[in-house]
């Protein structure tokens, strides 16, 4: 009977014991659950913190590669204005140039008319083109001044050329009736000599007096040699041929 009795007072016991302690194993699991869940804040705070530190110094980094670019930046900037000013200075300096150069330009194209209409009268058809052409283009306002002072120069330069040269070319000779065709020798600006197609007439101009005057027939064969040098027809010789007196000669370009 006592056991009875035992028993049955020890079942709430036993009851309440099984109760504590599936109160303590859910306790326990939720301490686990709690644990497992804060471990994993944890860890998502500490990848969190990781890519804000990896943020933070790219973020340092761009700083640093803005701050030289900025200051790469700033010398170029420097340099530009320093450049930029140079060539305002050049440009001012071109302009005062320019206003310079025009009048000379029309100087030299008047002193180049000049000796063209005193020199030896050979090629005076292409010789007075060439100034009317070049007078047309110092005159024009769409050519630059490089390109006038160019061909300029270029107007000189073949005036000058003409002067160590040997030409032989055929043209007219006379006026009116007088015309008739012959060939003409050009000793650079020393002698201007003609000679008939059939050889049997030759002369030389005479600045002196600016007028053609006749060879002795002694020439004929002289001038005839100096035609096929000029036309490079025959190797070069020596030439016995008139000359005008030092004077006359220290005259040309």
């Amino acid at each position: 009977m006592r056991a009875v009795l035992w028993i049955l007072c020890a079942l709430p016991l036993v009851a309440l014991a099984q109760g504590t302690a599936e109160q303590a194993l859910d306790q326990s699991q939720a301490l686990v659950r709690e644990a497992r869940d804060s471990q994993q804040r944890i860890e998502q705070l500490d990848d969190a913190t990781r890519e804000a530190l990896e943020r933070y110094r790219q973020a340092i980094e761009q700083r640093e590669q803005l701050v030289d670019y900025n200051a790469r930046l700033s010398e170029m900037v420097s340099a530009q204005g320093e450049e930029l000013e140079a060539l305002q200075t050049q440009l001012a300096s071109i302009e005062d140039t320019q206003r310079e150069l025009l009048p000379l330009m029309q100087r030299m194209y008047q002193s180049l008319q000049q000796f063209v209409a005193l020199d030896l009268p050979f090629l005076l058809e292409e010789r007075a083109e060439r100034l009317v052409q070049l007078d047309e283009l110092l005159k024009s306002a769409n050519v630059s001044v490089a390109e006038k002072y160019r061909r300029l120069v270029e107007a000189y330069q073949i005036e000058s050329d003409y002067g160590r040269t040997l030409e032989a070319w055929r043209g007219t000779l006379g006026e009116d009736e007088q015309v008739r065709v012959v060939n003409f020798l050009r000793l650079g600006r020393v002698m201007l000599f003609y000679q008939s197609l059939d050889g049997r007439e030759q002369g030389y101009w005479d600045a002196g007096q600016d007028a053609w005057r006749p060879l002795p027939d002694s020439y004929r064969r002289t001038l005839e040699q100096g035609l096929s040098i000029a036309r490079q027809q025959q190797t070069p010789v020596m030439l016995r041929l008139p000359l005008p007196p030092v004077s006359e000669q220290e005259s040309g370009l």
